[in-house]
């Protein structure tokens, strides 16, 4: 049975009395306490407990949840749901004050992807505001999510529009200057992907907005009203999903395709595993196929069993969790993949790699790391479905950036979750240029998400969170004396023109100065967000702290909902119109969680 959003209050209503007779903690200790309690990656009991019984439903029969909640009834769903929320239940939409009916029209200098153009370097070259000025930033508005524990969505900026999405699948248009509610969007699953927004063909008068889910599939929306165009599920494994924000190019959308199944090859008694990360191509018009290519080219086989007896299979993996790049000039779009989680581990696994921009055909690889062959089986209390030779779990996890070198050539550089940044040169098969280890790595350390560039330097954020008591490992106990740093580095060679470690932990619980969150730039100033909570801007050329802002805290919000902010993590700021964007509250790996989206600016209104 597929419950729809609109109908999961209703079930719920229906099954009380048969949820409250069903043993919700039995069911948890049965189906949940492996992954949530035993060391896997997976949010702990205290930040499932902020979430709402109807966010909880939706993430077992539609979200992240439901390939653990396939064999669950709707009365164990309800009666897991009871069990776990500590919130009720929350109203179907929010208290909103709605926009005036208004052109979403689309501007030079919006922010209308995950980076700001097609090289994906995430710098802002005109963002009505000034380095000089950034010390002045002042809050302007708050939104809270209602039912959420994270806050997690890299925003766009569209005109006057503020767009982004929510775990909870609803997707939002908010008026940049004061927050007010243009339209909502329900899509299947969350959404924490950067909204695309552009022309769906050349000459379209009207634009259109490009929303991607955690259940693999992509909407085409009138970015005016919000209205569905078209809708299409990309990947039919049940437990594909997409992370990486789609690219809209000449009528074409870039979609980049990876997966929970890292998550869930964790259970001894799952099947592990058969998922192929893919690139897929739609006609933006009508979201018809043009092409796919899967970076595992041939499809999984039976590879014997587990300990317990459970087929194994394999090669599986090379996910793509980051937005392509796209190179107009050699007619290339090149992606970033992650690790392998069976072995054989895939030979386009931890790699970047270049297909034809008309095709899909590829056109080179350059592995990184061979061998990495890794599920969250790996390290946590049963390791049965762990690899025989695990790998070091060294995804790309964020999108190469194309930059021209000062020498005149051109570079690829991404950071690695090894701890290592990378150039790659993509005009001569993606040769190494210079490698630049930063960092220690690991599962959660490394280089995560996302880092940017102004054409001189590049800024990276690290990660290297590192847990003080190794059984809250995932679940809190975070270190707040170890990890991170924002570091720039010369595009040039790699060497490191300034490195900036702020932390205002101190006795903050579930606190950490990483930097996970991708950073941005605008001339003169770099943005990033940090697992402790705060929000900063470096100076470009020397990495002093120009403005620091602690969003882990209450806020009013515009809608009326209870909110704070958290650890920022997973999802980078939008700049534009002299408008700076961020969402706060991350708690899944151990931090601050929180559920809020906060809009600055120079004069605060």
């Amino acid at each position: 049975m597929i419950l729809r959003p609109s109908t999961i209050a209703v079930v719920l209503s229906a099954f009380a009395g048969h949820a409250n007779a069903q043993d919700g903690a039995a069911l948890y200790a049965q189906h949940c306490a492996e992954c949530h309690e035993g060391g896997v990656r997976a949010p702990s009991r205290q930040v499932l407990s902020a979430l709402s019984r109807e966010r909880i439903v939706s993430a077992l029969d539609t979200g992240l949840m439901r390939v653990q909640g396939e064999g669950l009834t709707a009365a164990e769903r309800a009666a897991l749901a009871a069990y776990l929320s500590a919130v009720g239940t929350a109203a179907d939409t929010p208290t909103i004050r709605r926009c005036e009916a208004r052109p979403a029209a689309v501007r030079a200098g919006d922010w209308t992807a995950w980076g700001v153009t097609l090289a994906n370097e995430r710098f802002q070259r005109a963002p009505g505001l000034t380095a000089a000025a950034v010390p002045a930033l002042k809050l302007r508005w708050a939104f809270g999510f209602e039912g959420e524990s994270n806050a997690a969505a890299n925003p766009t900026i569209a005109g006057d529009r503020v767009l982004v999405g929510s775990g909870s699948g609803r997707v939002y248009a908010l008026g940049l200057g004061d927050g007010c509610v243009a339209w909502t969007f329900k899509a299947d699953g969350g959404v924490r992907a950067a909204i695309a927004v552009g022309p769906s063909k050349e000459g379209d008068a009207e634009p259109s907005a490009f929303v991607v889910d955690l259940r693999a599939t992509v909407y085409s929306l009138d970015a005016v009203t919000g209205a569905l165009k078209w809708k299409r599920r990309v990947d039919d494994h049940r437990a594909a999903r997409i992370s990486g924000s789609p690219v809209l190019y000449r009528g074409r959308l870039y979609i980049p395709v990876s997966s929970a199944e890292e998550g869930v090859g964790a259970q001894a008694g799952y099947e592990c595993c058969t998922f192929r990360g893919s690139l897929v191509v739609l006609d933006a018009s009508t979201g018809e196929s043009v092409w796919q290519t899967f970076l595992v080219k041939e499809k999984a086989a039976p590879q014997g069993a587990n300990a317990r007896g459970t087929a194994r299979w394999g090669p599986s993996g090379a996910a793509l969790w980051s937005a392509p790049t796209i190179d107009p000039l050699t007619k290339s779009i090149y992606v970033a993949t992650g690790d392998s989680y069976s072995q054989p581990a895939a030979p386009m696994s931890d790699a970047i790699v270049a297909l034809d921009l008309d095709s899909g055909a590829i056109k080179w690889v350059h592995q990184v790391t061979r061998g990495d062959a890794f599920n969250m089986a790996c390290g946590s209390a049963d390791g049965t479905n762990c690899p025989e030779r695990a790998g070091p779990d060294h995804d790309f996890g964020q999108s190469a950036i194309l930059l021209a070198l000062p020498n005149g050539r051109r570079a690829l550089i991404a950071g690695q979750k090894s701890g290592v940044v990378h150039a790659f040169d993509p005009d001569q098969q993606g040769r190494t240029l210079w490698e630049r280890p930063i960092g220690r790595g690991g599962e959660l350390g490394g280089i995560e998400w996302g880092s940017s560039s102004d054409g001189e330097r590049v800024y990276v954020p690290l990660s290297d969170i590192t847990f003080a008591d190794p059984v809250q490992r995932g679940r809190g106990g975070l270190d707040a004396k170890v990890g991170g740093g924002l570091f720039a580095l010369r595009i040039a060679d790699g060497s490191t023109a300034w490195t900036a470690r702020p932390s205002a932990c101190a006795d903050r619980p579930s606190c950490s100065p990483a930097l996970s969150a991708p950073s941005a730039v605008i001339p003169g100033a770099v943005f990033a967000g940090s697992i402790d909570g705060h929000f900063r801007a470096y100076a470009a050329g020397d990495g002093r702290v120009l403005w620091d802002f602690d969003t882990a805290r209450e806020f009013t919000t515009v809608n009326g909902v209870a909110a704070r902010g958290g650890s920022i993590d997973v999802g980078g700021p939008a700049i534009a119109n002299g408008a700076v964007v961020t969402t706060s509250g991350y708690g899944t790996w151990g931090g601050m969680r929180g559920n809020v989206l906060l809009v600055f600016s120079v004069d605060g209104r």
